[in-house]
């Protein structure tokens, strides 16, 4: 799968990974319904740098297309939270 971090790029990601990105994306979720900003962004950063760690870089001059979109690093708790869908940032397995 082709995930995009917006404003860095994209990171061919594989499907065996995204059980581990669905377990903090539902930490995530529930920071973010409860409000909590300290959990949300460490949360949220931690779910950006595991992507980064398991993902291989895709070269900027390929466009692929992305099946997930996640917010810029530097997304505030609201911004997210119009982006989610009842799964969260990660669709179900």
């Amino acid at each position: 799968m082709i995930v995009r971090i917006m404003g860095e790029g994209q990171v061919e990601l594989g499907d065996s990974h995204l059980a581990e990105l669905d377990k903090l994306d539902d930490e995530l979720l529930a920071e973010i319904n409860a409000g909590d900003q300290d959990g949300f962004r460490r949360t949220f950063h931690a779910l950006l740098d595991k992507v980064r760690e398991l993902g291989e870089a895709v070269p900027d001059d390929s466009l692929e297309p992305s099946g997930l979109i996640l917010p810029a690093p530097g997304a505030t708790l609201e911004e997210v939270r119009a982006l989610l869908s009842d799964d969260g940032l990660i669709p179900s397995l």
